[in-house]
């Protein structure tokens, strides 16, 4: 019986030499049935089969061997179904039936076409915060085609959220907010890649994640990341959409320091005193607002991937919900800037 599995194992052994799968599987079948031919039809106490063990042992061993091959053949057809069952990956350079069906009000957009509709395919985009302004702008992004979205939040999802947050259900309260928001989008747009990030933006990361993505979306909740966000965004030169919401009223500005444009400390130098920007789960906010807001933060994304009309560059758009009021400031870049005034550190 040893002699056998020697042959065996050099007959797979084989494989990694060259010779193709199709005729190790031949090679062993017919070195099996040999040794069947050699257990059934020789006399008890011959040395030829005796050397190939027993009738007994090879039956086990091939019932084993059935189970084994029977159940790889089934794992290969449900991954080869799951893969059917999956949209292939989208080539940014052609756009599939499906696609073209879905963009269709884009494309006949005069402003964005099929030109443009290719270079928000080929867009990467990544939105920090999948809370109140990040609920809309990533359900907008997904929806026009951007390619590839990214979400980074450390939060899960609460009831709370609920009266304004409309990316997440009550379904999945309690479940890391950007897991539900990327289970909506995907739903929404199976064409498009979504890559959650469950952690919170940190200053030893900012800059490496940045680095992936040609466009930032900032919608946090805090002083302090707005302004890490400003910093990892001017240091490596790339354009933010920064918005804002607070009980009744709403702003969005796009910052481009590299394109001659403020940054968001050149208008903001410091952060507020304590108390004088309360949260929103102080101060409250009407449920439709961060709609409103991050959905303009999502049209200043397309129109900056597409280069279409003019962007909020060096101006703020502020938008009064309660008196439906906007207003338009300009903006300008301040020399003195610790953050774009100067060489980054």
């Amino acid at each position: 019986m040893v002699l056998v599995l020697v042959l065996a194992a050099t007959i797979l052994l084989a494989g990694r030499f060259g010779l193709p799968k199709r005729l190790q599987i031949m090679a062993l079948v017919a070195l099996f049935a040999l040794v069947l031919f050699f257990q059934l039809t020789l006399p008890a106490g011959n040395p030829v089969k005796d050397a190939t063990g027993s009738l007994q042992g090879w039956a086990i061993f091939a019932g084993v061997a059935v189970i084994f091959v029977g159940y790889r053949a089934l794992l290969t057809r449900l991954r080869r179904r799951s893969v059917e069952d999956v949209p292939e990956p989208a080539n940014p350079d052609k756009f599939t039936e499906a696609e073209l069906n879905r963009y269709a009000r884009h494309i006949v957009l005069r402003e964005i076409g099929g030109p443009g509709q290719k270079k928000m395919k080929k867009a990467r985009v990544l939105v920090v915060g999948a809370g109140g302004l990040g609920a809309p702008a990533l359900q907008y992004l997904a929806a026009a085609g951007v390619g590839t979205i990214g979400v980074i939040d450390d939060d899960v999802v609460d009831s709370s959220n609920l009266q304004r947050q409309v990316i997440h259900t009550d379904a999945r309260v309690g479940m890391p907010k950007v897991f539900s928001a990327q289970e909506a989008m995907q739903a929404q747009n199976p064409f498009v890649m979504i890559r959650p990030y469950n952690r919170r933006l940190t200053e030893d990361m900012a800059a490496d994640l940045f680095a992936d993505y040609d466009l930032i979306l900032d919608g946090c909740d805090n002083a302090d990341t707005r302004y890490l966000v400003n910093r990892a965004a001017v240091q490596l030169g790339k354009p933010l959409i920064s918005g804002a919401i607070t009980q009744w009223e709403g702003q969005l500005s796009l910052f481009h320091p590299a394109s001659d444009g403020p940054c968001y400390a050149c208008v903001f130098p410091s952060a507020a005193a304590a108390g004088l920007a309360p949260s929103c789960s102080e101060a409250g906010v009407v449920g439709a607002l961060p709609g409103v807001v991050g959905s303009m933060m999502a049209v200043e994304a397309i129109k900056h991937v597409t280069g279409a009309g003019a962007p909020l560059r060096g101006q703020m758009l502020i938008y009064d919900a309660l008196y439906a009021e906007t207003r338009l400031i300009n903006l300008k870049k301040d020399p003195a800037c610790t953050v774009c005034g100067q060489p980054a550190r």
